[in-house]
């Protein structure tokens, strides 16, 4: 896994983060339209097919403006939030995005290069000492073996 793709889970990460936080709000807004519309519901079942008092309708359309209102000003609170949550994952994106430029620089320096390819002939030379130890204790077992063949 190289740079690229650890700095796009990253990324594919804070996306998601992003997503439920601002999923919270917006079920939250549901409910404040969910109480406007029963409110209009309510004055349309109160006035009836025909209008009998219009004060009392100028009441019941003055109530739900009030109510209306009241909803606006909760989903103004929550766009409040959002714009908040919208700047940290901003910042998050920022900071995911000068990480992916420090990886990127660290893994393209030449000094980097060269420890690394000097751990790969280590690691090549201790493998192939392993070989040759191995290779040894097998001759020593093979000999062992035919000279108890030969002295039976």
């Amino acid at each position: 896994m190289n740079a690229g793709e650890i700095a796009g889970l990253i990324a594919a990460g804070a996306f998601l983060m992003l997503v439920l936080v601002l999923a919270v709000p917006i079920l939250k807004m549901r409910h404040t339209v969910d109480a406007a519309t029963r409110a209009i519901n309510d004055l349309t079942d109160r006035t009836g097919p025909l209008l009998g008092n219009v004060t009392e309708t100028v009441d019941s359309v003055n109530t739900a403006l009030g109510q209306v209102q009241v909803s606006l000003d909760g989903v103004n609170v929550q766009l409040a939030k959002i714009d908040t949550m919208t700047e940290h994952a901003q910042n998050v994106t920022a900071n995911v995005a000068n990480l992916v430029t420090v990886v990127s620089a660290a893994a393209a320096n030449p000094l980097v290069k060269v420890a690394s390819f000097g751990y790969g002939v280590r690691k090549a030379a201790a493998a192939r000492r392993h070989a040759e130890e191995e290779r040894d204790v097998r001759a020593s077992l093979k000999q062992r073996r035919r000279a108890a063949r030969a002295s039976r």
